[in-house]
């Protein structure tokens, strides 16, 4: 947990244009319109949660430029740990809560600008591990993102009604400011095969603000694997082949030195 700084001001929750969410999935298409509205707790919306200045983050990966993680060029984290235990989860790896790098918050706004002004990036993608594990310090991080004017994605084991019902404040803060949460649990059954950036056919695509539209061609395009060179490891992220999942993790590189004989 951190550590609330006492001088610092509450942040007031930002209103939503929408009162309705719009449910994407393949059980109802094309669309299945929820009249739930983001109804957030009255005792958060009368005392919202005090935020901590420069909360620490567990970094198990990051791409600060996608197209492969959700609508543009997008710089994604993904955060290590999840309590959920989806059968063939892409991300085993990023299942347990040790591990991972934790970055301050500051660095990582501090390369998230960097990113927008060099690659033009027009949001952020939180995956997992499980984002709502860490919404107090994630929280923060989505109202940063908000006050850039970028947008924010979300990939959730969580279903969209049980982040409603939470009535931890930190979940609620960062549910508000969330403009697509993609929901519950991955399912290694049921294979998307026709919505892009979505893993199995149960889930639902939630349009949480304005920012994006469920008829925009962008959901009906081929999805992309990305892979990179850092250093000493290959980074893979996006949606490959089905024989190829679950494959996007750190993989070891091993150089050979180049023979110099004449």
């Amino acid at each position: 947990m951190s550590a609330h700084n006492p001088h610092q001001p509450a942040i007031s929750l930002e209103k939503l244009p929408w009162p309705r969410t719009f449910a994407y999935n393949r059980r109802y298409r094309p669309f299945s319109v929820s009249t739930a509205p983001i109804v957030l707790h009255n005792e958060i919306m009368t005392t919202p949660p005090l935020l901590p200045d420069d909360p620490l983050l567990p970094v198990a990966q990051l791409a600060p430029a996608t197209a492969a993680e959700g609508p543009g060029i997008r710089f994604a984290l993904w955060l290590q740990g999840c309590p959920l235990r989806c059968p063939g989860c892409c991300n085993p790896e990023m299942l347990p809560f040790t591990g991972g790098q934790p970055m301050r918050l500051h660095a990582l706004l501090k390369q998230l600008d960097a990113a927008v002004e060099r690659d033009h990036v027009e949001g952020v993608t939180l995956l997992g591990g499980e984002p709502f594990a860490h919404a107090e310090a994630a929280a923060p991080l989505a109202v940063a993102v908000r006050q850039r004017g970028l947008t924010l994605m979300i990939f959730s084991g969580y279903q969209f009604e049980e982040l409603q019902a939470s009535p931890d404040p930190h979940t609620q803060l960062l549910l508000a400011h969330t403009d697509l949460l993609v929901d519950g649990p991955y399912e290694k059954e049921l294979p998307e095969s026709s919505r892009r950036w979505i893993g199995s056919a149960n889930q639902r695509i939630h349009f949480l603000s304005d920012r994006y539209q469920p008829d925009d061609p962008q959901w009906r395009q081929p999805n992309t694997l990305e892979i990179r060179l850092q250093g000493s490891e290959v980074t893979v992220n996006g949606f490959p082949a089905a024989q190829a999942v679950g494959m996007w993790k750190r993989l070891p590189v091993h150089r050979s030195t180049p023979d110099r004989t004449p």
